[in-house]
């Protein structure tokens, strides 16, 4: 192929062409070892207004595999046109997501070779010609020798994933995670702590590290520790499904020495009795891999159930896994695993379009910044003296009920979802029992309309209610309308994958970062077939201050400085309000629990900053009526790309990206002038997050993309798409065509006036009303332009007599 040719060929081709047929000639074997169009991420979903839309993502052109979901190496092609290492950046960062050390960069007339694993002194990067490519033994020696794995290690290392045939893989960081824990394993690391957020597949993760050691003999009898009888019920029938008849969960406390993996409720394996420890029935070295689910709740607690169990079996390989570490002065999760091998974090599932971002309603209320202090000799309903001092927003719904806050929040949180979606998941989360029953009074009495329909739109879930806890699988469950919204207060803090909520209410007091992050992890799973991609937070207690806090999703830091006496354990729901003092039955269940587990707090020497439900203690909770509460503030925040919350209009937003993208106006104009496509420019710029539709919503639905971005951006007066077809019309623009031309561009105008410039741009445009009275689109394009080319350019000379106003001048 000569020179000039091969300049003129796609990228595609230059693939196809060169870059496979070099590839395959040095070994690589094209179904097992090589994949196309490697798709890393998902999009981040950007939200505005009421509208989110995901980002487009590009993906790696060539990824190379030792084994299948075992990486090496990454190629990054451009068309010939190109330099011949133009790609590298790009590949640089997708090796980076997927750890390897090796990326290619090529045009097709040879590659840029990156290799990390060089010694001191030698190049980075080098060039090599297209016949010299690198085979599979030759990458896979120098990526072992990289690593430094032993020869013991490599059947470890090396066992293949589970693959049910579905095309379902790991993602990018479940693949680093998996790879790092099962690397650390065959190393001879026996604590291990991995860190992945809420919504990521923590147990989809466990299952495929545990399905390799087991598969490699590496370890043979495994234990899947959790606290959740759901979390226990879910892993069996869900993702451990295909460990099939090797598999049992722990019931009766009996453990039985005939399977291999078991799962087991922690409560299940011990108790405050003798009789009741049940993992004595077998020895010490009988479990050689300990998996714990949500490590976080107790298991650094050196006096807590979970490290009574961990203790006895000492000898085994301990993995912990959580989306919140336990790290206070007191308990460190750290000091007991070691600091993890991985961490993904809720930023980053953001970032990669993983996991749903946020938008924060805050709600200020008069009584919450002032405070309310009682008449001299005030009773309240019961006729109890209230002491007489100033009570503010942390002692609201816990030792004071002002019956109109109350009404105040449900009304604000009925008007929201009446303005966006009825029908929107909703989680309340409330300060105990008595604050979610009342809550659920409140809304149902601000609902009315909805209650008629279904008498469940709202429900109390909570520990002590066997009909709510009864309804939580249907609100979690996507193809179920009802329960719509929820009131709780502890039961749904963590174990819930409801993954079409769409609205968390923060109307309890959070001091606690790892209780806020799970709260917050309720709203954070994407759910595409349900168009759940992002979430709104309506806070009446200033809980998303949190976001604030520099420890909310940076990296675990061990802070633990002092030895560990009593543990006060401000974060452990164990220790729960609704089911505080019940105890659990053979199968570590709560009676009447429905499946659903809540733990007993049988970790001894737990201090909870909760208030207790009223059953169960002396604590007085005064309740008043007749005192005006309003409204004092609601401002709107949105996740920023650094992970913060910005308050910001929408106007503002579109205002400061479309200055990134355009530093005057004239360099918009040049731009929108000289497109073939405006589509092109409006797909571009939605791509960074100016939604259109919300930008029409909070300016005019009457203006065109170009007069938005003028009058948003640039301050300029804008035309209606309405006065922009009248100038044309005016200007009799028309007279140079024949007649059947200007019946079509007349209709095409007035097309415009109705919808805007991407209406006539559509292919489409042509089979609809008036035009398919006038014959098949490419008769009519024929009789009126002569040929499709003529006919596009009518179009573009169109929209350049659109635009050629006072704006262009």
């Amino acid at each position: 192929m000569d020179h000039k040719t091969k300049k003129q060929l796609t990228e595609t081709d230059i693939i196809t062409k060169f870059l496979l047929p070099a590839i395959e000639q040095a070994g690589w074997d094209s179904m097992l070892q090589i994949r196309q169009e490697v798709k890393l991420r998902d999009g981040k979903v950007i939200v505005r207004g009421q509208m989110g839309v995901r980002k487009t993502v590009k993906s790696a052109d060539i990824v190379l595999y030792h084994k299948p979901n075992m990486p090496l190496a990454v190629i990054e092609a451009k068309a010939n046109k190109h330099e011949i290492g133009k790609g590298m950046q790009q590949g640089l960062n997708y090796a980076r997501l997927l750890d390897v050390p090796f990326v290619f960069a090529s045009n097709g007339d040879g590659f840029i070779f990156h290799d990390k694993t060089t010694s001191p002194g030698e190049p980075i990067e080098t060039e090599i010609a297209l016949e010299d490519f690198p085979s599979p033994d030759q990458l896979w020696a120098k990526y072992r020798a990289f690593k430094g794995y032993s020869d013991a290690q490599l059947p470890t290392i090396t066992q293949d994933y589970y693959d049910d045939g579905s095309g379902k893989s790991p993602r990018y960081y479940q693949l680093q995670a998996i790879n790092k824990t099962v690397e650390a394993v065959s190393n001879g690391d026996d604590r291990i702590l991995l860190v992945m957020a809420t919504g990521t597949g923590k147990t989809y993760t466990a299952f495929q590290m545990i399905w390799r050691l087991w598969k490699a003999k590496q370890k043979k009898r495994i234990l899947f520790l959790a606290d959740r009888n759901i979390l226990v019920d879910q892993t069996r029938i869900n993702d451990f499904q295909p460990f099939g008849q090797a598999m049992t969960k722990i019931t009766g406390r009996n453990v039985d020495p005939a399977y291999e993996i078991h799962l087991a409720l922690y409560q299940a394996l011990t108790g405050p009795d003798e009789s009741q420890k049940a993992y004595k029935q077998v020895s010490p070295d009988f479990f050689d891999l300990i998996v714990i689910d949500e490590c976080h709740r107790g298991s650094a607690a050196e006096d807590s159930a979970w490290r009574e169990i961990l203790t006895y079996f000492s000898s085994a390989t301990q993995i912990g896994m959580t989306a919140t570490p336990k790290e206070t002065e007191e308990v460190s999760n750290i000091d007991y695993f070691g600091k993890p091998v991985y961490t993904y974090s809720l930023k980053e599932g953001i970032e990669d379009g993983f996991l749903a971002p946020y938008k924060v309603v805050r709600v200020d209320i008069d009584v919450d910044l002032q405070g309310w202090r009682p008449e001299k000799g005030q009773v309240d309903k019961q006729g109890e003296a209230i002491p007489d001092r100033i009570y503010n927003q942390k002692d609201f719904d816990r030792t004071l009920v002002i019956d109109e806050r109350t009404d105040l929040v449900a009304q604000t949180i009925s008007a929201y979802l009446q303005r966006t979606d009825p029908m929107a998941k909703t989680i309340v989360f409330c300060n105990d029992i008595d604050h979610a029953e009342r809550m659920r009074r409140a809304l149902i009495n601000h609902n009315p309309e909805q209650v008629q329909k279904n008498d469940k739109y709202v429900m109390k879930i909570t520990g002590d209610d066997d009909q709510g806890k009864a309804q939580l699988d249907n609100f979690i469950n996507p193809k179920k309308a009802y329960p719509v919204i929820a009131t709780t207060s502890e039961l749904m803090t963590t174990g819930v994958d409801a993954k079409t909520c769409k609205l968390v209410v923060l109307d309890q007091n959070i001091q606690s970062m790892t209780k806020f992050k799970q709260i917050i992890g309720r709203g954070t799973r994407i759910d595409d077939r349900y168009n759940k991609l992002w979430f709104t937070i309506l806070d009446f207690k200033k809980a998303t201050e949190l976001f604030a806090d520099e420890t909310f999703d940076g990296p675990p830091e061990q802070i633990m400085t002092t030895d560990p006496g009593t543990i006060i354990d401000t974060d452990n729901p164990d220790f729960d309000d609704e089911l505080a003092g019940n105890p659990t039955d053979s199968d570590g269940d709560k009676p009447g629990g429905a499946g659903v587990d809540q733990g007993t707090g049988t970790g001894g020497g737990v201090i909870t900053d909760e208030w207790p439900d009223d059953e169960h203690s002396e604590h007085i909770k005064y309740r008043v009526a007749g005192v005006t509460v309003r409204k004092v503030a609601e401002r709107v925040q949105y996740y920023d790309t650094d992970g913060k919350l910005i308050t910001e209009s929408f106007k503002d937003y579109t205002r400061n990206t479309i200055k990134k993208q355009f530093a005057t106006m004239d360099d918009f104009i040049k731009k929108w002038q000289s497109s073939d496509r405006k589509q092109a420019i409006i797909d571009e710029l939605e791509q960074h997050g100016v939604i259109w539709e919300a930008l029409e919503e909070d300016v005019s639905r009457e203006l065109d993309p170009f007069d938005l971005i003028c009058h948003v951006a640039f301050d300029q007066p804008p035309l209606t798409r309405k006065e922009r077809a009248d100038n044309v019309k005016k200007r009799n623009y028309f007279g140079q065509y024949s007649e059947a031309a200007q019946s079509v561009l007349n209709a095409l105008l007035d097309k415009y006036a109705d919808s805007g410039v991407t209406e006539i741009e559509s292919k489409e445009v042509l089979k609809v009303t008036p035009f398919d009275q006038m014959g098949r689109p490419l008769e009519i394009v024929k009789k009126a332009f002569g040929s499709p080319k003529e006919y596009e350019q009518a179009i573009s000379d169109l929209e350049q007599v659109l635009y050629d106003d006072k704006h262009s001048a």
